[in-house]
């Protein structure tokens, strides 16, 4: 079995898989203050809660978009397992054909995205990741990574939104029961959760268009789930997809 990790600027999602298989995914609080001690803590309590022990692992695989939390995660990881862990970057082998201007700036995050995808879904494919930040990566009929957007966060523009304004408060994330909003709350709703299931059906033609074809729809992350089904397109929800790239990526390594 291998532990996978993938450390995000909100949130750390922890998985294990095994051969094809993914066991479990879990899902905890970002904290760039944790000791390495407190990471050992909360990853011994998810696998215990998942009737699994740390000796049973093989190995492990990182991404992360947070440099300053990695090595802390890592030597968790590591003194748990009692096994060499992996950090998806330069050096590592994806098989993913990046045609950026400059390769090594795009995230690992995006990269095990696209690993994932390419063997789960037929391209050309558009992947919306929809996390603290939300990222559109783009993958052509060959298979190649040609590039995408980085968009505001659901979540960062509703908190932006209540912290820079004195007359509108803080609110949660439950759909209005109408598009009008009649009031101030309903109206926040409507235009964070509309407003943003538009930017992305807006985007997703704009992507098509320049292309030339239809593209394969397929999004993840912490937010998808809450934003997705709003959008006109015929949009798939894989909220593994990161894992199972993660997987590949290990695989291809070994």
């Amino acid at each position: 079995m291998v532990l996978a990790v993938d450390i995000g600027n909100s949130n750390i999602v922890l998985g294990c898989f095994e051969g094809e298989t993914i066991r479990f995914v879990e899902r905890l609080s970002t904290n760039h203050n944790a000791t390495e001690l407190e990471y050992i803590v909360h990853i011994k309590t998810i696998l215990e809660l998942n009737q699994m022990r740390d000796c049973e692992f093989d190995g492990g695989i990182i991404s992360s978009v947070v440099p300053s939390v990695t090595q802390t995660v890592k030597q968790a990881m590591q003194r748990l397992t009692a096994r060499p862990i992996m950090v998806v970057g330069p050096g590592i082998k994806t098989g993913l054909q990046i045609m950026l201007d400059n390769p090594t700036q795009l995230g690992s995050d995006r990269v095990a995205d696209a690993v994932g995808a390419i063997h789960e879904y037929p391209c050309p494919m558009i992947i919306i990741d929809m996390g603290t930040a939300t990222t559109i990566s783009v993958l052509s009929r060959d298979r190649r990574f040609l590039g995408g957007m980085i968009m505001p966060g659901f979540r960062v523009s509703l908190d932006s939104l209540a912290n820079r304004t004195s007359q509108l408060p803080k609110i949660s994330l439950e759909p209005p029961k109408k598009v009008i909003g009649t009031n101030t709350i309903d109206c926040m709703k409507s235009g964070i959760l509309y407003g943003t299931a538009s930017s992305i059906d807006g985007v997703i033609e704009k992507i098509q268009e320049e292309l030339g074809e239809t593209c394969t729809l397929v999004s993840t992350g912490g937010l998808a789930n809450t934003v997705i089904p709003f959008c006109k397109h015929n949009i798939i929800i894989d909220d593994q997809l990161l894992l199972k790239g993660l997987m590949r990526i290990y695989n291809k390594n070994q």
